[in-house]
């Protein structure tokens, strides 16, 4: 059994490419599965009718803020939780751990309470049209009843990756993901529930998922989750926070955004609802392999920076950067070509959905390999501590650009505008963030340069 030395001497003397490449293969399967389960409920709700397909990419801005709320307390403390490993002091690390596993079901419980409480105006506040309405509320119902163990499974997979232990990661969460696509066409044609049956299966494949991961902790040398470990300091939800918000204020925003962009989208009827729906969910699995990958980077980042070994940290970020932005011109030259066939895998039987999806995705491969440096900064700035760098990322391309240029250009150019506006916000969000990476990769390579001449001072006796 490996235990916290062990882990701390494998993150600050194994070779870059190698530990990199051995804790982000699992990490790229698990997000991809989590991808791809969640474009089977797109997949097989879009056999029952464009109107149902917009259902799901409705209440997915719902399924983002729970997103939120997990990934906020997940990065926050397993930021946290990799610097203080990198320290030796896996004690503070035990309470970090068990305090944001339970603070993550309390607000999770909190939030089905409300949704369910408000549930058919929160419906409409998400977007859907008369039409669209029965399958949104359904599919939101069964969504609101999951929300804890979702919230949960987010926080306990994100502290098994901080720790180094993305096989278990893996497994709890690609099963899960497996679950869900056999049940997915079960309950939607089998049982004949519809886009409420999809949302079943979801929350199913998640509570699985949620015990697996809640098993796999204080296996394998990772810290066990208890509630004798909880302590409610502000001193604890501080750090959570502090490395925590950027994800919260990226998360939040999508799903503002989503909302946003549903309710511009309506003027121009289900298929365009539909369309963007199944772009936002094609985008998804292509980023999620790249979050995967960043997800193995930063272990390794948070373990040595904690350790102040800062040379290696700047290997390892150049390192992603250069292999992501290879996979991700591949990947949007593919997406490129293939663009009307890969939106009708969803929605064949409308020629309308087909041909608004497939000019958005076209326009949006244009940019997605800025998504390398993008994404791979923001993931360096939360692990590191640079936090509001990381808010500043995050608030950007979803908040201070998508959300005027979806206000502002659908008026000015119709369907056009909404499928220009989230390139166009891409492109802003690379440009703010090339002189703050660049500044925080000059500090690095500053004390980097101290860290050598220190150890060059350092002789054997």
């Amino acid at each position: 059994m490996e235990n916290t030395s062990n882990k701390l001497l494998k993150m600050t003397q194994t070779s870059i490419p190698k530990l990199i490449i051995s804790l982000a293969v699992p990490n790229i399967v698990s997000m991809l599965i989590t991808s791809i389960y969640n474009m089977a409920d797109t997949f097989f709700v879009g056999q029952i009718s464009t109107s149902a397909s917009g259902a799901v990419g409705v209440s997915f801005s719902l399924m983002a803020i729970i997103q939120a709320i997990g990934f906020t307390l997940s990065m926050g403390a397993g930021n946290y939780i990799a610097r203080l490993l990198g320290q030796k002091n896996a004690k503070r690390a035990s309470h970090v751990a068990s305090t944001s596993f339970f603070t993550a079901l309390g607000l999770g419980t909190v939030f089905t309470i409300a949704g369910l409480i408000f549930l058919d105006p929160l419906v409409l506040l998400l977007g859907a049209t008369p039409t669209i309405f029965p399958h949104a509320r359904a599919y939101t119902l069964y969504i609101l009843i999951g929300a804890p163990f979702m919230t949960a499974s987010y926080v306990l997979n994100g502290l098994l990756r901080f720790q180094g232990s993305a096989f278990y990661s893996m497994f709890g969460i690609g099963l899960g993901g497996l679950l869900n696509i056999a049940l997915d066409p079960l309950f939607i044609f089998g049982f004949g529930m519809g886009t409420g049956g999809a949302a079943l299966a979801t929350i199913i494949s998640q509570f699985i998922s949620f015990c697996l991961l809640l098993y796999a902790s204080g296996r394998g040398g990772n810290i066990k989750i208890t509630f004798k470990e909880f302590k409610a300091e502000w001193s604890i939800y501080k750090e959570i926070l502090t490395g925590g918000l950027p994800s919260f204020y990226r998360q939040g925003l999508a799903s503002v955004a989503t909302i946003c962009l549903n309710l511009v989208a309506k003027p121009f009827g289900d298929a365009a609802i539909a369309a963007m729906s199944i772009v936002s969910r094609v985008l998804m699995f292509a980023v999620s392999a790249l979050i995967g990958f960043g997800q193995g980077f930063q272990p390794v980042c948070g373990f040595n920076f904690g350790a102040k070994l800062y040379n290696r940290v700047a290997q390892a970020f150049w390192f992603c950067l250069k292999t992501a932005a290879v996979a991700l011109v591949l990947i949007a030259t593919a997406g490129f070509i293939f663009a009307p066939r890969i939106i009708s895998l969803f929605r064949k039987e409308d020629l309308e959905v087909i041909a608004i999806g497939a000019r958005a995705l076209r326009l949006q491969c244009i940019t997605f390999p800025l998504h390398s440096w993008i994404i791979i900064s923001n993931m360096m700035f939360q692990t590191i501590g640079e936090s509001k760098k990381s808010s500043v990322i995050a608030l950007a391309r979803q908040g201070l650009f998508f959300l005027p240029l979806i206000l502002v250009l659908p008026p000015l150019l119709g369907i056009l505008g909404i499928q220009l506006s989230q390139p166009i916000a891409d492109i802003f969000t690379f440009l703010v963030a090339i002189p703050m990476t660049s500044s925080v990769l000059s500090e690095l390579n500053k004390l980097g340069k101290e860290e050598s001449q220190l150890c060059s001072k350092i002789t054997p006796v």
